[in-house]
């Protein structure tokens, strides 16, 4: 028998950035467990990919292409959503940008992108599909808006990162500013700060990386796809629905052993 205490079948969900990294790690379990699950992507061909191969599970994934730097993106993708679901119950605002970190290679244009795709939009995109998730929300099971942060939001890292840093710190902020204005809707807001995952932003095979794994993480070894499904699931299911405003740290233990 399933535990409907951590079930999720028969919803729907956008994930952005999901092709990749963390973001395909999360799409590929709320497939599996049953979720009509949105993705995006810049490149037509590549989300396009990502999504049939995430479907070879017999879920639904459909890839729908979006850049979320300008101004015009989150709108545009909240009215392709809408021309195609009545509801959303699970939005994951996880489209990443970084750029170089360092005070002195830092430009504007560096600045503004990641500034924009890593917050602007999140914020953008959630009171764009604000409808949709109302429509979603029950007072037993509301609808879920799910941040992905980082622990490089949480504290200052031994590496210069400071757009990227900032970004995620103010994200965080986000998180509890919308659950606070949120909640009476029935729609909860958290996020996720994740350690170092597999993924475009991040090497874990790197020799710096292992060394700061090894180093920093009490776990001694790096986040898995089994990690932030499982974080993922807690929060969109019955299970997390009363969770709401919180930053919780995947990270194997990094912050707490600062």
């Amino acid at each position: 028998m399933a535990d409907r205490l951590f079930a999720l079948d028969g919803k729907t969900a956008l994930v952005t950035g999901g092709g990749t990294g963390i973001g395909a790690m999360i799409a590929d379990g709320l497939v599996r467990r049953g979720v009509r699950t949105y993705i995006t992507g810049r490149a037509p061909g590549r989300v396009a990919r990502a999504a049939e191969e995430l479907s070879s599970t017999g879920g639904s994934c459909i890839g729908l292409v979006a850049d979320l730097a300008g101004p015009d993106g989150a709108p545009a993708l909240a009215r392709d959503i809408a021309a195609r679901e009545e509801q959303l119950d699970i939005l994951v605002n996880n489209a990443g940008a970084s750029a170089p970190g360092s005070l002195a290679e830092t430009q504007i244009e560096d600045w503004d992108l990641v500034l924009d795709v890593n917050l602007r939009a999140a914020f953008f995109l959630t009171r764009e599909l604000l409808p949709l998730l109302r429509a979603a929300a029950r007072e037993e099971d509301p609808a879920r808006v799910i941040n992905i942060g980082s622990i490089g939001g949480l504290h200052v890292p031994n590496w210069e990162a400071h757009a990227y840093g900032a970004s995620k710190a103010a994200l965080h902020h986000l998180t509890r500013s919308l659950a606070r204005a949120l909640g009476g809707d029935r729609i909860t807001v958290n996020a996720i700060a994740p350690g170092p995952f597999p993924s475009g932003l991040t090497d874990t095979n790197s020799e710096a990386v292992r060394k700061s794994v090894a180093t920093y993480i009490p776990l001694g070894r790096p986040g898995t796809a089994d990690d932030v499904e499982g974080t993922v699931t807690f929060l969109a299911s019955r299970a997390g629905a009363y969770v709401n405003g919180h930053v919780l740290p995947l990270d194997g233990g990094y912050i707490a052993a600062l």
